[in-house]
């Protein structure tokens, strides 16, 4: 069990709503659709109202500094379905990447490959105490497109499995290309906490207002937002 996962949850209730597209910057298809995920033919764009309420307010934020810049939404809610297809997806690309295959493993590298695919993904729980972040509707995995509609270079890919997705790997780099990397993220970081949303410790993209995460990075007792199946 993960830290935040000891945080109790009182479900508030509040519905998932469809993220208005045309207001951000979108894939389409979604990245994980085009992967095969079982989405059973249901938008991927869904969000809890509070959540998207707050993500409305950061694009503000944003535009208020950079006012043609969108914030672009990789995903947002993920059913437990999702979630445990791209567990399983991402086992296969760490396997590819060793060479192996799972008859090739023992059980001591076989678990050491499922904590490297942990490191990124939550667990596909349905226990009520313990739902992976995207389930709830309460976290969103964004980055940014600028003034000409081009994604904005952050220094390492949304998913990526590597140290470089820790949200300050670039804050001592003497390179200026890769400063300027943290100095995105870093763009991206203020006008999400100010909109009262918490980053994920480990992935730069990762934002989340509501759920266990949520509360644990803000101290707060309570998570607002369960999962929802």
């Amino acid at each position: 069990m993960k830290p935040y996962q000891q945080i109790q949850i009182a479900e508030c209730g509040e519905p998932l709503v469809a993220i208005p597209l045309e207001k951000f910057a979108v894939e389409s298809p979604h990245p994980y659709q085009l992967l095969g995920a079982p989405y059973q033919g249901r938008s991927p764009y869904y969000l809890r109202q509070g959540v998207l309420d707050r993500l409305l307010q950061a694009q503000i934020y944003l535009q208020q500094t950079y006012p043609q810049w969108r914030i672009q939404i990789f995903d947002a809610y993920r059913p437990i379905a999702v979630q445990q297809f791209m567990v399983d997806y991402a086992f296969s690309q760490v396997l590819q990447a060793e060479g192996l295959t799972v008859e090739q493993l023992s059980s001591t590298k076989q678990q050491a490959l499922w904590q490297q695919v942990y490191q990124i993904w939550a667990i596909p729980s349905t226990d009520p105490k313990t739902p992976p972040p995207h389930s709830t509707g309460a976290a969103v995995d964004i980055t940014l497109v600028d003034a000409a509609g081009m994604t904005v270079n952050m220094g390492s890919l949304i998913d990526e499995m590597s140290a470089r997705s820790q949200p300050d790997y670039f804050a001592r780099s003497a390179d200026p290309v890769e400063q300027q990397y943290h100095d995105r993220r870093q763009l991206l970081r203020d006008v999400m906490l100010k909109a009262e949303f918490t980053r994920h410790p480990g992935e730069w993209w990762h934002f989340s207002y509501g759920d266990q995460m949520w509360a644990w990075l803000s101290d707060r007792a309570v998570a607002c937002y369960g999962g929802i199946l």
